[in-house]
């Protein structure tokens, strides 16, 4: 029986190949009709047999191309309209155009790298082949809607067979705005310094197959082009000359330059390390697949499904017990982060590589360190001659190429961690290519202001089994944000993401970095202009940080007095707790435990260690760490050991016969900081737990010079060892949980206490740094010290939990914040408060850290906005 339905495809589904994708399936299950991009997505009018419908139907659910993300399939029987074909409608509708969603960036699909290392097909080793289903996409588009004239493609009119392909509703290269080939399309450069020589009297000049010439640019590099597959070759053969030689290489990605060498020669890691200031900071590596950064590192299927997403972001994987990895890449740490090839180059980079160390008789799997082409803080950089001038102090040569990048993207990195009873997750640590700009949904919020306080009737908790609450932010609906008018949130100072709210998205951006430079401020700024353009998104309100020193939140303060529009001021931990909150579409109160370095308090303190009754509206201090003293301010961040007296003063431990080796190390810093803090000269106080970590590891003697942000606590953690896995690293010895444990104390407050600057309950580590200690003078290995120390926070963090259940019902526990990037803690906390019942929600598909803040600022703001809509 021959039936029509009109079908309704919402998501990320333009621009990504899904009307030819619908038009194929149309073909292969005989059906008639038309599909159109509509305003919200797509439509499709379909007839055919019933049965066929459905197998249609289904294809279009389960097997949309990998570009696309189908959020939603509605259907409704029509009557028929008797058409005899299929085809694709095109609409100029303006609206289609304001609603589009741009893909992100993806990797080379399976069917193009195929094709490129395929001799018989006209794009064999062609360096930018692309279709549908993989390639550039934001960070190659200047305006909407995504077609090619409005991308940096617009320079490569389309040969003949390209244009052939693109027309062809059949081709997987369909309306791929990037297609292009050798005739066609960009082409490789590589420009190097007049020193650059892998041999000593080489003239690169007259090498290779297709006898390459060279010119002379103004600023003394010489460069090459490869136009021709021959020409193209020979750039790449020479690039693998000076990685085989240990010299350095810029390499241009999707988003921005990488910096390139041998990861398994210890010299060109000193050069490449020394050449960006990057101290210790582990460097991540490329590895041809799965199979190959097996030899390396421990990889569970669930990571190799990470590894091999079209995103391709960095995975934080397990080091391989004994095996040893060059010196400088990733020393002291557990873990090690693997990328898969994302383009083209980089798949013909690594195989070409891979090649030459055969020929070497090098036996092991290729490795390339990967990182970002900048130097120290600075934005990576996008634009050749800038990667000259920029990198040329560390990389001898630069593979560029004549394709221009219009959108700055880092690599994202993520980490698989164990749930509890849930299984495995994916752990967000920086969201950018692959990820950004696909938009967050905001699900409706409580409307009651009075939902941070206690419960009327208060169930039980119940476990859940999950780490993520089951409720769905894109099922959830948020009727009032459709009409308010569009959001900006400045997001932190550190990790820096904005936000953009329209009706019920969050345009969250990708992670643009620490704001502590112009340079990097400047890239905030282009970004921001970025979003505005292409999404034609103009803020009519504000939100920032409420820190008055965050050069987001004086941008924003500054704009909303230029601009007279309104201006929400976000406490920082808040915020942590309502990105959870929108993230998971959570009503009424949680228990919302922030752990971090660094956040401005509502008394005007450094808070970090806090435990807020909250939900998106507003928040009450229910716990915090006891403060301590930072002498010396910001420069406890960077010096550890001067965090550890103040910590050392405040619990009355200097005089412990353990704590002579931090007294000694410091020297007259000593003195200098006793003074400090007893006369209160630039002496803060902070309840941040991210500073206890940071004083332990120096009292330890784990990391006292840290050389990047919170190395001392990430050396604290790797410091555990293999206890590291949640079912390890309980200790079993008499009293010891006892003697670590984080005393509990009632608040003292004042007649000027609020709700928001005056927490009920205290949480004392004296206890804990005292046991530290005790079994440092008693010769306890540093392990087993940190171990204790690091399940001590965990026990916090469930009494915190079971405290607020018995105060107030709250059952649903959010946890955010740097802290909760620790393995350790995030693992243990979430079995742990599982093992109790509580239900546990963390973040999704962003990041705990800062990279977060953005988004819980926006979510604070719209819930705020709404409150007074509603009055």
């Amino acid at each position: 029986m021959i039936e029509a339905l009109d079908i309704h495809v919402t998501g990320i589904v333009q621009g990504v190949g899904f009307r030819p994708f619908v038009y194929r399936m149309a073909k292969k299950y005989l059906i008639n009709g038309w599909v159109l991009n509509a305003a919200d997505g797509v439509n499709i009018h379909a007839e055919g047999e019933s049965r066929l419908l459905d197998e249609f139907v289904i294809e279009l659910s389960e097997n949309a191309p990998a570009a696309a993300q189908v959020k939603e399939i509605e259907l409704k029987e029509v009557p028929l309209q008797d058409f005899d074909s299929f085809e694709i409608r095109f609409s100029d509708d303006a609206a289609v155009q304001e609603t589009t969603l741009v893909s992100a960036d993806l990797a080379t699909c399976d069917d193009c790298a195929a094709e490129l290392f395929n001799p018989n097909d006209r794009r064999f080793r062609y360096p930018f082949i692309n279709c549908t289903n993989c390639g550039p996409r934001f960070t190659i588009i200047d305006a909407l809607p995504y077609d090619r004239v409005s991308t940096s493609m617009k320079d490569f009119p389309m040969c003949e067979r390209c244009a052939a392909e693109y027309a062809d509703p059949l081709d997987r290269r369909f309306h791929a705005q990037p297609d292009a080939c050798f005739e066609c399309g960009p082409h490789l450069s590589l420009a190097w310094r007049p020193d650059c020589e892998a041999t000593p009297g080489e003239d690169f000049s007259t090498r290779g197959a297709g006898g390459l010439l060279s010119d002379e640019l103004p600023d003394g590099w010489r460069i090459a082009w490869g136009k021709t597959r021959e020409t193209s070759d020979a750039l790449i053969a020479r690039a693998i000359e000076l990685l085989c030689a240990g010299q350095v290489v810029a390499v241009k990605g999707l988003g921005g330059f990488h910096l390139v060498c041998d990861a398994r020669n210890a010299g060109a890691i000193a050069r490449l390390r020394e050449g960006k200031r990057r101290g210790g900071k582990p460097f991540a590596v490329m590895m041809a697949n799965a199979e190959a950064a097996r030899s390396v590192c421990e990889v569970t299927p669930e990571e190799e499904k990470a590894l091999s997403d079209p995103a391709r972001p960095i995975v934080l994987l397990k080091k391989r017990q004994g095996v040893a990895l060059a010196a400088g890449l990733a020393d002291k740490l557990p873990e090690l982060g693997v990328m898969l090839p994302a383009t083209p180059v980089q798949l013909l980079l690594l195989h070409d590589f891979a090649r030459a160390l055969e020929q070497m008789g090098v036996p092991e799997p290729p490795m390339l360190v990967m990182t970002s082409g900048n130097i120290h803080d600075e934005p990576i950089v996008t634009d050749d001659a800038e990667a000259r001038g920029k990198l040329g102090g560390i990389a001898c040569a630069v593979l560029g190429n004549d394709r221009a990048i219009l959108s700055r993207y880092d690599d994202s990195v993520v980490r698989i961690i164990s749930a509890g009873s849930a299984g495995s997750a994916v752990q967000m640590i920086r969201r950018a290519r692959g990820f950004a700009p696909v938009p967050l949904k905001l699900a409706r919020t409580s409307a009651d202001p009075e939902a941070a306080a206690v419960p009327e009737d208060a169930a039980a908790p119940e476990a859940i089994g999950a780490a993520c609450h089951e409720g769905s932010p894109e099922t959830a609906g948020h009727e009032a944000a459709a009409v308010a008018p569009v959001l900006f949130a400045a997001g932190s100072e550190q990790k820096s993401t904005f936000a953009f709210v329209r009706g019920s998205e969050a345009f969250v951006s990708q992670h643009v970095g620490d704001l502590e430079n112009a340079e990097a401020f400047d890239a905030w700024l282009d970004a921001k202009s970025r979003f505005e353009k292409l999404f034609e998104l103009r803020a009519a309100r504000l939100a920032c940080d409420a820190h008055p020193e965050y050069l987001a939140s004086k941008w924003a303060r500054e704009q909303a007095r230029k601009l007279n529009i309104p201006l929400v001021e976000v406490q920082h931990h808040h915020a942590h707790i309502a990105s959870v909150i929108g993230e998971n579409g959570l009503s009424g109160a949680v228990c919302g435990i922030a752990f971090d370095g660094t956040g401005f308090g509502a008394d005007g303190s450094i808070w970090g260690g806090e435990v807020l009754l909250a939900n998106a509206q507003a928040y009450e201090r229910f716990a915090n760490f006891a403060y301590v003293p930072m002498p010396g301010g910001a420069a406890c961040v960077k010096n550890p050991l001067r965090m550890a007296y103040g910590v050392l003063w405040e619990f009355d431990l200097l005089e412990h016969p353990a704590a002579k080796r931090v007294l000694g190390v410091l020297g007259e810093q000593a003195d200098l900081c006793d003074q400090m803090i007893e006369r209160g000269l630039n002496t803060p106080m902070t309840s941040s737990v991210g500073r206890l970590f940071d004083a332990a590891s120096a009292i330890l003697g784990i990391c006292e010079h840290p050389t990047y942000e919170s190395e001392a606590a990430v050396l604290l953690e790797a410091a555990l060892g293999p206890v590291a896995s949640p079912d390890g690293g309980s200790t079993d010895e008499a009293g010891v949980n006892s003697r670590y444990s984080i005393a509990i104390t009632k608040n003292t407050a004042t007649p000027k206490s609020t709700a928001q600057d005056t927490s009920v309950l205290l949480f004392d580590a004296a206890p804990t740094f005292k046991a530290l200690l005790d079994d440092m003078q008693a010769g306890i290995p540093a392990a087993t010290i940190a171990c204790r120390f690091h399940n001590a926070f965990v026990e916090a963090i469930v009494n915190a939990a079971k405290l607020a259940y018995s105060v107030y019902g709250v059952s649903t526990v959010a946890l955010s914040g740097g802290v909760f990037m620790n393995r350790f803690i995030i693992e243990h906390a979430l079995a742990a408060l599982q093992d109790e019942g509580f239900t546990v929600a963390v973040n999704r598909e962003l990041p705990p850290n800062d990279g977060c803040i953005s988004y819980g600022q926006a979510v604070i703001a719209c819930a705020q906005d709404e409150i007074t809509r509603n009055e």
